[in-house]
């Protein structure tokens, strides 16, 4: 019998239980970095090494983070489940947290590409890019994320992979800003689905949708406990 099929949206929250800030916190600032001036493709044409420094710091932090209880608990699922991970994070917790599965929607921290051929991408890993430093077309070298004022290609693939979940589970987003709160308009209107958030989303007053009042790592691991003892008899 094949393995129901778990698909993960994730956002912000997730990682920021590992230490990492998210911007909805930051107040418009990140370790002193105007949001609107580093991660806008505005903000890259006026200022592209300014854009650099603030990524080369993401860049770093992100590798010092660890995966925290949540990333684990979904990782741990692949045991028993097809789990599918598409994350708004730019961050590689979920792959070294174990997940095997990792769809990037907003770009991957560890990449860089090139500033005119987007199809031109390498990976960094740790290391910080430099303004000079060039991709094989010759262009300057630019973080592989999508800024605000940019298409957000993985959307298409991310949206036929929410389309085959039997089951939906929303955590550390509330999904309010588009295009990715649509992904949830893909799914199966008939199946399980669950958002872990502290809070009380106003998004989530439509029927179908079990909330978990719970941070990540707690809500994730009471979520997974659920789903083994409901779908594994």
């Amino acid at each position: 019998m094949p393995k129901q099929k778990i698909v993960v949206i994730s956002g912000a929250g997730i990682s920021a239980e590992s230490g990492l800030a998210t911007f909805r916190d930051s107040g418009g600032l990140w370790e002193g970095y105007d949001i609107n001036e580093v991660a806008s493709i505005q903000g890259w044409k006026k200022d592209p090494e300014n854009v650099q420094n603030f990524y080369n710091l993401r860049r770093k932090q992100a590798t010092e983070a660890h995966p925290n209880d949540a990333h684990k608990a979904l990782a741990d699922l692949e045991e028993h489940f097809e789990v599918s991970i598409v994350t708004q994070n730019v961050d590689d917790l979920h792959e070294r947290g174990g997940s095997t599965q990792v769809l990037h929607l907003h770009g991957e921290l560890r990449k860089a590409r090139s500033e005119e051929d987007e199809s031109i991408v390498l990976d960094v890993g740790a290391e910080p890019i430099a303004m000079g430093d060039l991709a094989e077309d010759g262009a300057q070298l630019r973080p592989h994320v999508v800024w605000f004022g940019e298409m957000v290609p993985m959307m298409e693939p991310a949206a036929i992979e929410v389309s085959k979940a039997d089951i939906l589970v929303v955590v550390g987003t509330s999904l309010v800003v588009y295009p990715a709160a649509s992904l949830i308009d893909y799914a199966d209107a008939g199946i399980p689905k669950f958002i872990i958030d502290p809070s009380d989303p106003q998004l989530w007053d439509r029927e179908g949708w079990t909330h978990f009042k719970e941070n990540a790592g707690t809500g994730v691991n009471k979520l997974a406990e659920k789903l083994k003892n409901e779908y594994l008899q």
